[in-house]
């Protein structure tokens, strides 16, 4: 701070006391609070005259108060001593307001301004954490109501470290596991969640979810496979073996049974076939009916000679 500066004003502000200096205050209010705007200057207040943005609001003046614009409108009142009253803030009550102090001769007594700023208070924050590995993925969210809305993001990790954002969101991703502390603020209001993560390098639940399903399935899978080649490879026998029933030769009707003549070197299968075909039965063969010899019938009379034929 440099003292010689402060020390020249106060030397000024001694030799000039006629000279009256102009000063600026900043007053945050919440919305449907009360804000009182008052007068620093010393002394009893004769004439007052309340400003906003230029326009006149209300005025005292030897103790009768007066008002320029509609007072519900306003909402606004003034007190013996010069304060402003202002009831029920909304946010359009936000603006620079300026009073006029005059002396009861009519000199100009003191002129301060006041910037009055009305907002919301601010909304719950929300405090988001997955693991990934040993990584941590932290998001800090507030919702705002309105999109001109301003406020502070604050996120503080384990290790003491803050992040601190103007926004509605606030994302980062680290390394340490342990109590995660998130802040959201404004000039009149503040919100906190808090949240213990701790990741110890497991893999992710929907990872190893993920990895199961599918080991099922692939299980499943080859189980299908494995029974739809040896259900097609038992259809191929049962062809196989119906296409050698049908060419056999004709004695097997006869009741004469002749089987092939084995290789040399048969394989498995045709040995298999083989030996059903011995095994199995041979149909009954259909017999002809033997009809009986016709006997001769017996003569019961001789047989007359015939006449002679005479010529004529």
């Amino acid at each position: 701070m440099n003292f010689r500066r402060i020390f020249l004003v106060k030397c000024l502000l001694l030799l000039f006391p006629s000279v009256k200096c102009s000063s600026t205050s900043w007053i945050y209010k919440a919305v449907n609070e009360t804000a009182l705007l008052s007068i620093t200057a010393p002394g009893s207040i004769y004439e007052a005259t309340w400003r906003r943005e230029g326009q006149r609001l209300v005025q005292i003046k030897d103790n009768r108060a007066k008002h320029f614009v509609n007072k519900e409108q306003c909402r606004c009142a003034i007190l013996r001593n010069g304060t402003l009253k202002i009831q029920r803030l909304e946010k359009e009550d936000s603006g620079n307001y300026t009073v006029m102090v005059y002396q009861k001769d009519g000199k100009l007594k003191a002129e301060e301004n006041i910037m009055l700023f009305v907002q919301e208070p601010v909304p719950q924050p929300i405090l988001i954490a997955k693991c990934r590995n040993k990584n941590v993925s932290v998001k800090c969210e507030a919702k705002q109501k309105a999109k001109d809305e301003v406020f502070t993001i604050e996120l503080t990790q384990p290790n003491g470290e803050k992040i601190e954002m103007n926004a509605t969101v606030l994302e980062r991703h680290v390394r340490n596991s342990g109590m995660f502390r998130c802040i959201a603020k404004n000039q009149i209001s503040e919100k906190m969640a808090e949240k213990v993560i701790n990741c110890s390098g497991k893999m992710d639940f929907y990872l190893i979810l993920s990895i199961a399903g599918g080991a099922v399935f692939f299980v499943i899978f080859v189980i299908c496979l494995i029974y739809c080649i040896r259900r097609k490879k038992k259809r191929n026998e049962v062809y196989e073996e119906e296409r050698v029933m049908q060419t056999l030769p004709a004695d097997r009707e006869k009741g004469l049974r002749e089987l092939p003549r084995a290789p040399s070197k048969s394989t498995p299968r045709q040995q298999r076939l083989q030996q059903r075909l011995q095994q199995r039965p041979l149909p009954p063969q259909p017999q002809e009916p033997q009809q009986p010899r016709p006997q001769p019938r017996p003569r019961t009379q001789p047989r007359t000679p015939n006449p002679p034929r005479h010529r004529p």
